[in-house]
C-alpha cells in the first residue's frame, strides 16, 4: 500500500469549488486548504495507481498544479527492514549496548563507516 500527500494549487476564487470537487471524488482524501493551496492524500496498491490518480487530479477544473510532496510505500519499508535484518553485523552493532553512540561519525552512509 502506498500513501502520498499532494499539494494542489488554484486561484483563490476557485479554491472552494475545487475543494468540493475533490471531496466528492473517489481520488483522494481532503485534509485542509487556504486561499490557494489544498492538501490531500492519495492511496494506491502501487505507484502506478497513485500516478493515475494524480494525473486525474491534475486534469480537474481550476487546478493550476498538483504535485506529490511526500510518499510512503509499505512494501519499500518492508524491503529495507529485511535488508537491515540480513546485513552483515550492522543490526547487531547498532543494538550492542556496549557501543558508544557518540563515537559514530556519520557522513551520509553508515555502510562505509562501520
Amino acid at each position: 500500500m502506498n500513501i502520498s500527500s499532494i499539494v494542489i494549487r488554484s486561484l483563490a476564487e476557485h479554491s472552494e469549488n475545487l475543494v468540493a470537487l475533490l471531496k466528492e471524488s473517489d481520488l483522494c482524501e481532503y485534509h485542509l486548504h487556504d486561499e490557494t493551496k489544498i492538501i490531500v492524500t492519495i492511496e494506491g496498491e502501487g505507484i502506478s495507481e497513485e500516478i493515475a490518480k494524480l494525473k486525474k487530479i491534475q486534469k480537474m477544473d481550476h487546478v493550476i498544479s498538483a504535485d506529490m510532496m511526500y510518499s510512503y510505500s509499505e512494501d519499500e519499508l518492508d524491503r529495507e527492514k529485511d535488508k537491515i535484518e540480513k546485513s552483515d553485523g550492522i543490526n547487531q552493532w547498532l543494538n550492542d549496548k556496549s557501543k558508544d553512540a557518540g563515537l559514530i561519525n556519520y557522513a551520509g552512509d553508515l555502510k562505509k563507516k562501520i
